[in-house]
């Protein structure tokens, strides 16, 4: 048991899970490696993620948004995977893996669009100001 879910177990925090399951989330997130990005701050509530994914095509990219969440995933064609003749490599640098890099988004966020450019995927995300609402409470008496 770690220290996020005992914090979150005490009986004093009642109605906290789905706020449990978005840290959980976040932490698995944050152990993952690979592609490497950058999070730039852009203003206004606007976020730019940016994510090396050298030698991939938009058509073996995808990139969703469910429950808050947002999932970037990388799939190599078979025609990609062919087996390539080592000794034609001198360094092989370049990962050539599949992946799957996920980032939790707040309430209010929204994926705005995503570009690939040289080699960068890139994800515009930003806060939508919430509607300003008005709820009028009827008053009841008693008797």
């Amino acid at each position: 048991m770690n220290r996020t879910t005992i914090f979150f177990d005490s009986p004093f925090l009642l109605g906290f899970e789905r706020t449990r399951d978005l840290v959980e989330r976040a932490t698995k997130a944050a152990a993952e490696s690979y592609p490497p990005y950058n999070v730039e701050d852009r203003g206004d509530g606007n976020i730019r993620i940016t994510l090396a994914v050298a030698g991939f095509s938009p058509n073996q990219l995808e990139v969703t948004v469910e429950d808050n969440q947002l999932v970037i995933a990388g799939k190599r064609d078979a025609e990609a995977k062919a087996p390539i003749d080592p000794s034609a490599f001198l360094h092989r640098g370049i990962a050539a893996r599949a992946f799957l890099r996920s980032f939790v988004l707040a309430d209010g966020m929204e994926v705005s669009g995503a570009l690939l450019e040289h080699g960068l995927l890139h994800i515009d995300v930003s806060r939508v100001p919430p509607a300003k609402l008005v709820k009028r409470i009827a008053i009841h008496s008693a008797g």
